[in-house]
């Protein structure tokens, strides 16, 4: 009987997350002379001009050229990787090309960008996003730090018996240290929901009711597979739009993109010092 045949090497159940990660940091590693990254940061809707702002870029990879990588499915990531030399002489992997668990290419792939960053050599992980903000107080623009999530997605990336301690995941020290360089900074508990449609007001009420203060569709599967890997991890959302039923007009991912466009500058700003601090 023959045996079938998988388009993506992570498609595979046979196969092996890690070692596919493992050939996807030593392309990296090749393709930008850089045998060890330090620091890795996916830069989602609204934070990508960050990664003018950190360093100097020496190489830039089409994200798709590299293992396990695909072409982004949503405007606003740029589909790239690029390597930057930071003031302090560490270097950071910067990650334009985001696999959302919406789109149903399976968890393995969502988190591949965070398995390879890992084995680049990196040891902190800075995750970013776009969301919907559920505190009335939080006006579109607003930068937010993740202090904990609640993963809806009734998914994980962990395969098997594999147990991992999720009590301090979005590191404290890394949270303190960005309010360091911002000090109103605030914070609240991220919910990833599925997805690709918006939260209804209903399910952004239930969000409330459970503890949560923020709404989107990543960074939680990506977060537990960092922590898997033994990163410290720092999570920030940008606030772009109440969700639905605090926000009394219709959502839009058009508003999505303007308000990371409007903001852009400043939260790039912000990150940047943060890094730098690091």
């Amino acid at each position: 009987m023959s045996q079938p045949t998988f388009s993506h090497p992570l498609d595979d159940p046979a196969s092996d997350p890690f070692a596919i990660a493992a050939t996807a940091a030593a392309e990296i590693a090749e393709r930008t002379g850089v045998e060890k990254h330090d620091i890795a940061l996916t830069l989602g809707s609204g934070w990508a001009k960050a990664a003018d702002l950190i360093g100097e870029t020496t190489a830039t990879i089409t994200a798709q050229d590299i293992t396990g990588f695909g072409a982004p499915a949503l405007a606003g990531h740029v589909g790239t990787l690029r390597s930057v030399l930071l003031p302090s002489g560490k270097r950071a992997l910067v990650i334009g090309a985001r696999t959302h668990y919406y789109e149903g290419h399976g968890v393995r792939r969502v988190v591949h960008s965070v398995r390879t960053a890992a084995a680049t050599g990196a040891t902190t992980m800075i995750l970013t996003n776009g969301a919907g903000g559920i505190r009335e107080t939080w006006k579109p623009g607003t930068p937010v730090l993740i202090s904990d999530h609640i993963n809806l997605t009734a998914d994980s990336p962990l395969e098997g018996a594999t147990f991992v301690d999720l009590t301090d995941l979005y590191s404290a020290r890394l949270r303190d240290l960005a309010r360091s360089v911002q000090s109103d900074l605030d914070e609240g508990v991220y919910c990833q929901f599925r997805g690709p449609h918006y939260e209804t007001p209903a399910e952004v009420q239930m969000a409330k009711t459970i503890g949560g203060h923020i709404v989107g569709m990543s960074t939680a599967l990506e977060a537990i597979a960092a922590r898997q890997a033994g990163m410290e991890i720092l999570g920030m959302s940008l606030i772009t739009n109440l969700a639905a039923g605090i926000q009394k007009t219709p959502l839009s991912h058009e508003e999505v993109i303007q308000a990371g466009k409007d903001a852009e500058s400043t939260i790039s700003s912000l990150l940047a010092r943060i890094v730098a601090s690091l």
